[in-house]
């Protein structure tokens, strides 16, 4: 069964904005988590990355995390993860 990929961002980030586009325009299901607004998930973010609060940090469904990713290695881990079925998009791509 396919799982949502958890986002954690903020709404001043550019690469978050990048990254959000990149998955919006592939069609890609996720859960955008503001860590400005969510102590917790600040705090999640934290925990992740070893002590730094670096974002994007996107989680995916296989448990594999990308920080600050380019558009090439997210869309390499979309298409990883679509292969794999642990993810399904609403656009052809």
């Amino acid at each position: 069964m396919a799982r949502k990929i958890i986002f954690y961002g903020a709404n001043w980030c550019g690469d978050c904005h990048r990254s959000k586009q990149l998955l919006d325009e592939l069609g890609v299901d996720y859960e955008y988590i503001d860590i400005e607004k969510d102590t917790e998930a600040a705090k999640k973010v934290v925990e992740i990355n070893k002590g730094s609060q670096s974002i994007p940090t996107i989680v995916f469904p296989d448990s594999h995390v990308l920080v600050e990713p380019s558009n090439e290695e997210l869309k390499n881990e979309i298409d990883h993860l679509q292969e794999k079925n642990l993810i399904v998009t609403h656009k052809q791509m």
